[in-house]
């Protein structure tokens, strides 16, 4: 387990922010390159799958994340929400709302998979709702984070802070507490706009980090995340494990 001292928990340096959108577009291209050996990821029971986009992202943003997921056969959504500009009265009514669909509809658990801000969302689902949730999935999200500062997108949250539930103030304490569905955290310390340390969690059981290459805007289209997506997503239920690449693939998977 890696220390998230908060000492540590500053934001990336000046290069690592002004390099990751050029390197999520590599992100991209890996990802393009690389279709044919995605859809032999492992493949699940087709439950339904709700994936919430990060700060000022929409679900544009993850659509190529939810189209791989639905050809891997899952019932996947995106949060039909719009534009994620933080925790407004509307956006978190919403997403009640869009769970509630959601259950209706399928009649089961969902996972819940959220990219940076999105993560922290679907954390705090998970702690208020654990009898509708499988599982979460967290992209580069940071739920240990208290000091909003320590963000490069700190100053894009503020511009909407006067519509925030909370004031604009960062409130983490529901979404770092431990869960009580099985959680993967993915980061990389190539991370250019949230320190990674605020993204991993307290492992346990039912908890783990997965680091990988690659950068923050990359992480819904980058290959390596999305096999372990697929990884994570194909376990039956009530039998989750932590994650073990295949041996071709470990390469991609730092520690692993």
């Amino acid at each position: 387990m890696e220390s998230t001292a908060v000492d540590d928990l500053s934001k990336p340096g000046l290069g690592l922010f002004l390099s990751d959108f050029p390197r999520a577009a590599g992100d991209f291209g890996m990802f393009v390159a690389t279709r044919r050996l995605l859809l032999r990821a492992p493949r699940g029971d087709a439950h339904p799958v709700l994936v919430l986009p990060g700060l000022l992202a929409a679900d544009s943003s993850t659509r190529p994340m939810r189209r791989y997921l639905r050809e891997l056969g899952y019932h996947v959504h995106g949060w039909r929400l719009g534009r994620n500009i933080g925790p407004t009265e509307e956006l978190v009514m919403g997403m009640g709302h869009r769970l509630d669909e959601l259950l209706e509809r399928h009649g089961r658990k969902l996972s819940v998979i959220g990219w940076s801000l999105g993560g922290i969302y679907a954390r705090a689902i998970a702690q208020l709702r654990p009898g509708d949730v499988r599982s979460v999935i967290t992209l580069g999200s940071p739920f240990r984070m208290t000091d909003g500062s320590r963000s490069r997108a700190h100053r894009t949250y503020q511009r909407y802070a006067s519509r925030h539930i909370d004031g604009g103030r960062l409130r983490s304490g529901i979404a770092s507490g431990p869960l009580d569905v099985p959680s993967t955290a993915v980061f990389t310390k190539m991370d250019g706009i949230v320190s990674w340390r605020a993204c991993i969690d307290e492992e346990s059981p039912i908890a783990e980090n997965l680091q990988v290459y690659g950068s923050h805007a990359g992480l819904g289209h980058n290959p390596a995340v999305l096999w372990a997506i697929a990884d994570r997503l194909a376990q039956p239920e009530g039998t989750w494990r932590p994650f073990v690449p295949p041996r071709r693939l470990r390469r991609l998977y730092p520690g692993r």
